[in-house]
């Protein structure tokens, strides 16, 4: 093995403190895509006011032809 450079050591060791940090809490990834994909309300919601858009839609257009 060969002998570091003081250069090396300092650099070694602050990668050490670096690693063990994050080992320690863990590091949140973030992604942008996750954020970008939520929705402000929930998918049950979502379904329910596009069924009563949908259905109204569909009862005048049957009420408008009979």
């Amino acid at each position: 093995m060969a002998i570091q450079t003081p250069k090396q050591r300092i650099a070694n060791e602050k990668f050490n403190k670096n690693i063990e940090k994050h080992r320690k809490y863990g590091k949140k990834k973030l992604n942008k895509n996750d954020e970008k994909s939520q929705l402000p309300i929930s998918k049950v919601w979502l379904a329910v006011i596009l069924f009563l858009l949908i259905g109204g839609g569909v009862l005048e257009l049957i009420s408008f032809f009979f």
